[in-house]
């Protein structure tokens, strides 16, 4: 990732909670084969488990699951087999990439102070993201115990972080979030032979906030007001975000 140091994130916490509220990541690999593409790509939600949520350092074990029938899973089993079928680890790093909720071409009329005065400015486009490396583990056997462990704690795991965190099915006055085992336990047992379990232990985190901080207040204001004047949702929370990080950023200025 291009991290310019007026938008790098670099705490961790902060990226490891960017990863929680946006768990759709798209999972990268570069695997030599003759029987698949080198490089496969998959969208899949995942789960981030912290041992010390206090720790300023820690990275992390991410965790996914994948349709067996998918052409990437069956690069990954084969990589495997072919030099650690008893650990199932891979062998080369694998990436990540999880992407913010809203994204916006910035037009240079936004430029309230710098348009008028040089017209020395031209489009961008404002984002946020963060991306993983490290290594993977892949559970592939649907015979081995611990593939059946593993997929059981992932696919209720992450059912109960999406009802509670994202629909916000909590109980009480609202809705009880849905559960595994609400299906038949055959279903659920058939679904698992299915797919597989991704275990990846995070070795590197690179977080970007692309979100006009490196403009002058008055530029960044003009963008606040433009992205406010589209009246929309995604509008809104650039607008939000833009002023949030510029604020952040005057405020490490000062310090």
């Amino acid at each position: 990732m291009y991290l310019r140091a007026a938008h790098a994130e670099l705490h961790i916490p902060s990226l490891r909670s960017f990863i929680r509220q946006n768990p759709l990541g798209l999972l990268i690999t570069a695997l030599p084969s003759s029987n698949f593409p080198t490089i496969q790509c998959t969208h899949l939600p995942w789960l981030l488990d912290i041992n010390d949520e206090s720790s300023e350092t820690e990275l992390g074990i991410l965790r996914g699951h994948m349709a067996k029938p998918n052409p990437h899973c069956k690069a990954m089993t084969e990589a495997v087999q072919g030099s650690c079928p008893i650990t199932g680890g891979l062998t080369q790093e694998v990436s990540v990439i999880f992407n913010g909720p809203a994204h916006h071409y910035v037009t240079p009329k936004f430029y309230t102070e710098t348009k008028p005065s040089t017209g020395k400015v031209v489009p961008t486009w404002n984002y946020s993201a963060v991306q993983a490396y490290g290594m993977a583990t892949i559970l592939y056997d649907s015979n081995n115990p611990e593939t059946g462990e593993f997929l059981q704690r992932q696919i209720s795991d992450l059912s109960y972080h999406a009802e509670t965190n994202i629909m916000g099915y909590t109980g009480g006055d609202k809705l009880k979030p849905w559960s595994v085992t609400d299906a038949p336990e055959r279903y659920v047992d058939l679904l698992k032979k299915n797919i597989i379990g991704i275990s990846i232990e995070v070795t590197r985190l690179e977080g970007k906030y692309k979100m006009s901080q490196e403009l002058g207040k008055g530029d960044r204001e003009g963008v606040i007001k433009g992205f406010q004047a589209l009246h929309t949702d995604e509008g809104n929370v650039i607008a939000t975000t833009v002023e949030e990080r510029g604020a952040l950023k005057e405020a490490q200025t000062r310090a």
